[in-house]
């Protein structure tokens, strides 16, 4: 072999070498996703409530799943760096049969009878409190995967965190998450092994809000409601509220009782360059 040729046939190898390093270094850094559409249940009866909540305990960041962004669906998402203090209030969806036993994104199986739970942010793992702020239960999940996708979800759950909540037949529910930590538990009523109802669930009657806007200026927030008039009148209000001392003007959409409903008013915002939101319920 001449000279010229060994050293051609060298430079191909190394290319190769080097192609095959960045795939599977790619492979190795993406990150799962869960379902955000409907999924199907077990074809058998579950006895969830032999089922105990997820406990609590330190444990180390997931290697494969805290990336500090990723893209799904040409949307990029931010990996928080820490949990501490998290709180939200939206919608939950779950998933079953349809991703049972697959990789999720922290590594771990996906194991539908398990208390596990995705999210787009927080960072994996993280134990986090769910409440049903219809019915007031309430349930411990450890969120070890990413998701879910949907314009207006903000937690999916396990098949059996889901069936705790008494959300799996509606598809989803009203909740609010809080991250929690070794120690914490949820309270229980002796008589009869159920979550003790919060003092905090909404009825029906009183609905939730998809706020569209904060501000300083009751301008701007009177701006925003006429551009989103077309959604209907009766629906777009302005409430004020005072955090640390500032006077702030709120715009929200609602009350809404209907979670489908709600859907096609978030996916409708950014035809009024609108393209953040979040559900509230006072």
């Amino acid at each position: 072999m001449s000279l010229a040729l060994k050293i051609f046939t060298e430079r191909i190898v190394i290319r190769l070498f080097l192609l095959l390093a960045t795939f599977f270094l790619s492979a190795c850094g993406s990150v799962g996703v869960a379902p955000s559409s409907s999924d199907k249940a077990p074809g058998k009866q579950v006895d969830v409530s032999k089922i105990q909540n997820a406990v609590p305990k330190e444990e180390p960041k997931s290697r494969y799943g805290n990336p500090k962004s990723y893209v799904v669906f040409d949307k990029r998402y931010y990996v928080m760096e820490s949990n501490k203090g998290f709180v939200e209030k939206g919608i939950a969806s779950w998933y079953g049969t349809k991703f049972h036993g697959r990789r999720t994104s922290s590594g771990e199986t996906y194991d539908m009878y398990a208390m596990t739970a995705a999210h787009k942010n927080l960072p994996l793992p993280t134990y986090v409190e769910v409440t049903n702020l219809k019915n007031g239960k309430k349930i411990i999940v450890k969120v070890n995967d990413r998701g879910p996708f949907h314009e207006n979800r903000i937690i999916d759950l396990s098949y059996t965190a889901a069936t705790k909540l008494d959300i799996v037949k509606n598809g989803t529910g009203l909740v609010e998450i809080r991250a929690v930590g070794p120690g914490q538990t949820v309270a229980v009523d002796s008589t009869n092994g159920a979550p003790v109802e919060s003092t905090s669930t909404v009825k029906n009657e009183d609905g939730f809000y998809i706020q569209v806007g904060s501000f300083s200026n009751l301008n701007n927030a009177e701006g925003l409601k006429q551009k989103l008039a077309p959604i209907g009148k009766n629906k777009i209000n302005i409430n004020e509220v005072v955090v640390s001392g500032n006077t702030l003007y709120r715009v929200r959409i609602g009350p809404l009782t209907d979670i489908e409903q709600a859907d096609a008013i978030v996916s409708n915002l950014t035809n009024y360059d609108v393209n953040e939101h979040r559900i509230v319920t006072n």
